[in-house]
């Protein structure tokens, strides 16, 4: 259906907001933040809209579980600014960082492999700023998991440093795949507790289980997101 068709179906807010189960006050906040088109003014001042609005609508609430509130806006934006291809760069952007967490889901479940207590060591001691350089994160941060328990260094009697060994290290980079899993620190540290006392990948099947769930999740909403952004755009010729 062409601009032209459209233009003659005058929809009010709250024939888009009742669709959703939304306030008119929501559809309003979407047109003025940009992720709807402009509406047409009656001669009262009364917005007006019309299905392209509504085909809007819907390309933003699908896009919202697999991309998250901030990018689908920015992605809505771009595309009613007649920036396709930045949109599209975004939804290649959520793409990206969905493959990411599966390398990092995969990344999880390899070291969980590696926590069998008869395993040699594999680092050795470390301090605190080789091993953030390791993991790509401040000392700060190392120290604030340190503060919540989930890594536990020594020190050093004579120079009072932190000293990682293997349990420590391998704690970190558990801590630090969680969080990039999207865990909270509060979450996390009951499962390096598990891990602690087992030494293995059972306690924490059921966590893998539910990451991996979330991920297949989120692989669906990208692909209905994207059905109904085309919709959307074909709306528009």
């Amino acid at each position: 259906m062409g601009r032209n068709l459209q233009s003659r179906e005058r929809l009010r807010p709250i024939d888009l907001a009742r669709e959703h189960g939304l306030s008119t006050q929501a559809v309003r906040n979407y047109e003025e933040a940009g992720i709807l088109p402009a509406a047409t003014r009656t001669a009262h001042g009364y917005r007006t809209y019309t299905p392209l609005h509504a085909h809007a609508l819907r390309a933003f609430l699908a896009l919202l579980p697999g991309h998250g509130h901030g990018t689908a806006a920015a992605i809505m934006r771009a595309v009613n600014q007649g920036a396709v291809d930045e949109a599209f760069r975004l939804i290649d952007e959520s793409h990206a960082q969905l493959l990411d967490d599966r390398r990092t889901l995969s990344a999880v479940k390899n070291a969980l492999g590696d926590l069998e207590p008869t395993q040699a060591p594999r680092s050795g001691d470390m301090f605190i700023g080789p091993l953030a350089e390791q993991l790509g994160i401040q000392p700060a941060t190392l120290r604030k998991w340190e503060h919540a328990g989930l890594v536990l260094p020594r020190r050093d009697p004579l120079t009072g440093y932190r000293v990682y060994d293997d349990a420590a290290v391998r704690d970190a980079r558990l801590t630090h795949q969680l969080r990039r899993g999207g865990y909270l620190l509060e979450q996390i540290a009951p499962l390096i507790a598990q891990v602690r006392a087992a030494g293995g990948l059972e306690p924490l099947e059921g966590t893998l289980r539910d990451w991996y769930g979330r991920l297949s999740a989120r692989g669906r909403a990208l692909l209905a997101g994207a059905a109904e952004l085309e919709a959307y755009l074909r709306a528009q010729k």
